[in-house]
């Protein structure tokens, strides 16, 4: 640490994130961190990014190290601020997203006098942060950033957060970290784990290995196909897993399915369940007569590695014991098959949109039930990225896909095309991100599945045993007034028009992917 006595605890901290390789601030500022805000301005080396609220500020933050793999800083005010953005941070954190949020808060002599924007700040950020810390000097400021951002990088990320009081912000003695923090990175796998996962594959029981986002990286698929191949175990993603290559040339990984009779039926074959980076699959609710673990419960379950271990030295370690080598993986041969004209449904869009979807770009669903078509077609489209949001928070879709956009420009690929698969009524909680989006003009295609109703949860009335009647069927609905998608995206600096047709949307599509810049279509389903 160096210690300067003219230095303020805001200007030790900014120094402190720059050494710590942080180059990205996405900010919701309030009074208590204009003097971070005006560190920020003085001291080169942080983009700074505006969100119009906090969950588009943390959904921005994940999708950002979902590209880059680093934490970018967030910048969020006292405890309602926090509590603003905490949507998205449980989405961030059931991705396995680093991010250090810079939470400001009251000068530390002004919380006892509970003045309107008092809140329970270490209950609020602690409930929700794998690792917490108040700011107590200038002089320390430093090392808990650093502190903080070896938290953000354990394993394969975390939710870090420090609460920053005002006049620990303004005081001067400021002591700023003049190295990088080392990332923290996997734990290593265990090798005993990995010779009983061996044994088990070869005993003859029928096997499926279940796996997390950080098994499934492209260059892994060659390794992961000659384990199958040699044991006769099946792969599959699992329900959390947040981002995967597709595409042609990448394997075509089926995931376990979002509904429980659906993934009872898939996963009854299976004797052993080998769990690689995830858990053991277990429904998003709990319904009447339906169990919450999804496997047989006689079946044997293995984990290989936990949520933060290291994925690719035990695969790797597993193929050795079990002298399986990797296998090329098979090009689906053939194109997409451009619909004819008529109306938009979930299997027309997916076969315009794949048809269509340039190399290496980076796709965000949150489409919910509107994006069930794209299994069927994604083994032949150009090789993307694809991310999921998986917390079950929605809201989480356009932020992510802009701080994905965000996170392309940082790691030298400015122009990377983000398309974004977005559910209408997910939509109007985070819609703020389109702002940004034009501000920063960033190439961002959202895909807005216009239904005009919270569809998925028509479904989940049913599957409770409910039958819904005029008040449950107006509570799920959009209409009443129908909302005016384009003119919403127009009014936040967006182009958007609306596509009722399948050559409509083919065309429309067309014209946003040669766009300098961000475009929404509004898709009549």
């Amino acid at each position: 640490m160096k210690n300067d006595e003219n230095l303020s605890g805001a200007e030790a901290l900014v120094h402190s994130l720059v050494a710590g390789n942080v180059d990205t601030c996405f900010a919701n500022p309030g009074t208590s961190e204009m003097h971070f805000v005006a560190a920020l301005d003085r001291i080169p080396g942080i983009r700074c990014v505006l969100g119009l609220q906090e969950n588009t500020v943390t959904g921005m933050a994940d999708g950002y190290f979902r590209v880059v793999g680093r934490p970018a800083a967030t910048l969020l005010h006292c405890g309602p601020g926090y509590a603003n953005g905490i949507a998205n941070i449980h989405n961030g954190r059931r991705a396995g997203s680093g991010m250090l949020n810079i939470v400001g808060d009251h000068a530390t002599d002004h919380v006892a006098h509970d003045s309107p924007l008092t809140a329970n700040v270490e209950a609020l950020v602690g409930s929700t942060s794998n690792w917490l810390r108040f700011g107590v000097s200038p002089g320390k400021i430093g090392e808990d950033a650093m502190d903080g951002l070896r938290a953000a990088t354990e394993g394969y990320g975390q939710i870090a957060s420090l609460v920053l009081p005002a006049d620990v912000s303004w005081s001067k003695g400021g002591a700023a970290a003049v190295g990088g923090a080392p990332p923290a990175g996997p734990r290593p796998h265990d090798p005993a784990a990995v010779a009983r996962v061996a044994a088990a594959l070869q005993s003859g029981r029928r096997a499926l290995i279940l796996l997390g986002a950080p098994a499934v990286v492209a260059d892994l698929h060659p390794l992961l196909l000659g384990i199958s191949e040699t044991t006769g175990a099946d792969l599959m993603g699992s329900p959390a897993i947040s981002s995967q290559p597709r595409g042609r040339g990448r394997l075509d990984l089926s995931a376990v399915p979002y509904p429980v009779s659906d993934a009872l039926r898939v996963l009854e074959p299976y004797d052993l369940l080998v769990l690689v980076n995830c858990p053991a699959p277990v429904g998003f609710f709990r319904y009447p007569g339906l169990p919450s673990l999804l496997h047989r419960e006689d079946a044997e379950i293995l984990t290989l590695t936990d949520r933060q271990q290291d994925a690719r030295s035990a695969l790797n370690a597993l193929a050795e014991t079990l002298n399986a080598a990797p296998r090329p993986v098979q090009v689906t041969s053939g194109r997409i098959e451009k619909p004819q004209a008529g109306p938009i449904t979930p299997d027309s869009l997916a076969a315009v949109v794949a048809g269509q979807l340039p190399e290496n770009c980076i796709v965000v669903s949150e489409a919910l039930t509107s994006g069930g078509g794209f299994d069927a077609v994604m083994g032949k489209a150009a090789p993307c990225d694809w991310m999921t949001v998986i917390g079950g928070a929605i809201g989480g879709g356009i932020p992510l896909a802009t701080g994905a956009a965000i996170g392309a420009e940082a790691s030298g690929q400015k122009g990377r095309r983000v398309i974004t698969l977005q559910a209408d009524g997910s939509a109007a909680y985070t819609v703020q991100a389109l702002w940004t989006q034009a501000r920063e003009n960033l190439p961002v295609t959202t895909l807005l599945l216009n239904n005009r109703s919270y569809a998925i949860l028509l479904g989940e009335y049913a599957k409770v045993g409910a039958s819904p009647g005029p008040t449950a069927n107006d509570m799920m609905s959009l209409s009443r007034p129908d909302i005016d998608w384009v003119s919403i995206a127009q009014g936040f600096g967006v182009e958007a028009l609306s596509v009722f047709d399948n050559l409509e949307l083919d065309a429309a599509f067309g014209r946003a992917l040669a766009k300098d810049g961000p475009m929404l279509i509004d898709i009549r389903l």
